[in-house]
């Protein structure tokens, strides 16, 4: 498939969708499992028009699914309630932090012992399909400022969170195979990859987001011009994220916490002022004060989510062929959505009282997929071996594909269930 059959598939599906997009939201499926279905038609499996091959192309796909994450992850951070409240927070911080280091154990021990793979192997494909993904996740996250659904807002907070404190554990099984430097007995590893690079990531994040928010404000009170809010949203993701991969911080965290940062110094700023606005909710009917910058820019963020969500699950399709279906894959995505997520998530929302269905619907619905995908390219092109590269890309896919049929379509039955 040329560049011309891509441009007509890729149109032709745009053209779709805007046309249908009232009938596609009453379907009991999410959009997603329609793109899958595509990718698999036109690829492989179906057709055989293009194939896909992630190996040959890691960079390319590294960098696409680089950006697809940041601007996922800004879009989610910019749709935080505000002002932030740490009790607020405790069950997204416990998910991204407790449930995490239980999820990656026990995928650890069933990547070691039923798939026999090396330790620093079974670590990595662990670090990768741990975190829930913010780009697939859509249908379960909050849908908009203000949405003060506490399982959107749960979900929504650890994928934003989660995609960086998985990132320890990928450089931890990169370094057992050899390719991360970890100090003798992982001191490196330790106070550089976990301490240092967690909290200066979030450090960074949050000094950029405030600052640019108080400027923001100041300009806007004084001036009451007009500001190019796409671009100052996209700047800053741009801005954040280059510092923090300059002092070896996690820019994914990063740039999270500064979309928060961001529309919590707007906050205050639009409280000072006395500027308020109507915030349309799913569960009541209030008043916040009005942001600037980003709800301005989450609108054109999410199309841009929206198109690379497109793409990157048509190429997820057209990579996989009839014998991908092994039983190591699929044991292990069954192993990952039945065993391991529901297991690390009770345990890690222990010290919670209550919440009973929202912690069943967070046991379900940890999403998994472009950013399994990014972790995996960035292994990849840091010198994975071929053979081990190939058996994670297999077991990785179709652990995505599994995910995007599985919650794909329980999503908004279990969700009106629960909101009804």
């Amino acid at each position: 498939m040329d560049n011309a059959h891509w441009f007509v598939l890729t149109g032709g599906l745009l053209l779709f969708i805007g046309v249908t997009s009232s009938v596609l939201r009453r379907l009991p499926v999410t959009t997603a499992i329609l793109y899958l279905a595509i990718g698999i038609l036109v690829g492989p499996t179906g057709l055989n028009l293009f194939h896909f091959n992630p190996l040959k192309q890691s960079q390319f796909l590294e960098a696409l699914t680089e950006v697809a994450v940041l601007i996922s992850l800004f879009s989610a951070g910019v749709k935080m309630p505000v002002p932030v409240k740490i009790w607020r927070w405790r069950a997204p911080i416990l998910l991204a932090s407790g449930s995490m280091v239980v999820s990656v154990g026990l995928m650890t021990a069933f990547g070691w012992f039923v798939l026999g793979l090396p330790i620093g192997a079974a670590i990595l494909l662990a670090a990768l399909l741990a975190p829930t993904d913010p780009v697939l996740a859509t249908d379960v996250q909050s849908r908009h400022p203000g949405d003060s659904d506490k399982l959107r807002f749960t979900l929504t907070c650890e994928a934003g969170m989660n995609d960086g404190s998985a990132f320890p554990f990928v450089v931890l099984g990169m370094g057992l195979l050899g390719l991360h430097k970890i100090g003798f007995m992982g001191w490196r590893w330790l106070f550089l990859d976990v301490v240092w690079a967690t909290a200066a990531g979030v450090v960074i994040g949050w000094l950029a987001g405030y600052g640019l928010g108080r400027v923001i404000s100041k300009v806007h009170q004084k001036y009451r011009h007009g500001l190019l809010d796409d671009f100052l949203g996209l700047g800053l993701i741009g801005v954040v994220y280059g510092v923090s991969e300059m002092c070896n911080a996690w820019g994914f965290l990063a740039v999270f916490f500064a979309a928060v940062a961001l529309r919590q110094a707007e906050y205050r700023a639009a409280v000072a002022s006395g500027e308020r606005i109507e915030v349309k909710d799913t569960t009541s009917a209030e008043t916040e004060p009005a942001p600037f910058v980003s709800s301005s820019s989450l609108v054109f963020n999410e199309y841009l989510e929206r198109l690379s969500e497109l793409v990157l699950i048509l190429l997820v399709g057209g990579t996989l062929f009839v014998n991908s279906w092994s039983w190591r894959a699929v044991g292990l995505a069954l192993f990952l959505f039945f065993v391991a997520r529901p297991v690390s998530v009770y345990i890690g929302l222990l010290p919670l009282r209550g919440l009973k269905r929202v912690k069943g619907l967070s046991a379900w619905f940890g999403v998994r997929g472009i950013g399994s995908l990014y972790y995996l390219m960035y292994a990849i092109d840091k010198g994975l071996s071929e053979s081990l590269a190939l058996e994670l890309i297999h077991l990785t896919l179709i652990v995505i594909t599994l995910s995007i049929l599985f919650h794909g379509v329980t999503v908004r039955p279990l969700l009106h269930r629960f909101w009804k």
